[in-house]
């Protein structure tokens, strides 16, 4: 994993070798049926890749094929650490999908990769089944 600034824009990139592991973490799967996550662009979006090798964001909170979003990584990256921000991912309490104020204080927290993967999950997990009550 590399992670850094990319200009204004705080950028998490996993290796191949950890893609598998953190897609599954993420449990991808679910939401997003074909593609894998490469990494997070910005804390609040995903990086992902589908099947035929295109890279997109998307929200982490909701995992929906209607917020994907072309994009292009840079093949050579040149991330400007910043040991403030190392290991940590910013996170929404009350996610914004589910009426979360961005600009509360209480509503942001900073999370490990390991907590994030498991709150997105829960998060889309939860927004799945609600949709599905809505159709």
């Amino acid at each position: 994993m590399i992670e850094g600034w990319l200009e204004d824009v705080y950028l998490v990139l996993f290796s191949e070798a950890e893609i598998d592991d953190v897609s599954s973490r993420y449990d991808i799967e679910r939401s997003l049926p074909g593609y894998v996550v490469l990494g997070l662009w910005g804390w609040d979006d995903l990086v992902v890749r589908d099947h035929s090798g295109n890279v997109y964001t998307i929200p982490t909170v909701p995992l929906d094929q209607r917020y994907l979003q072309k994009a292009e990584v840079p093949e050579t990256l040149n991330l400007e650490p910043d040991a403030r921000f190392k290991g940590k991912i910013k996170w929404y309490v009350k996610p914004l999908a589910f009426g979360g104020d961005p600009g509360a204080k209480e509503n942001l927290v900073w999370v490990t990769h390991k907590e994030h993967s498991q709150l997105v999950a829960w998060w889309n997990k939860k927004y799945l089944a609600l949709n599905r009550q809505d159709s």
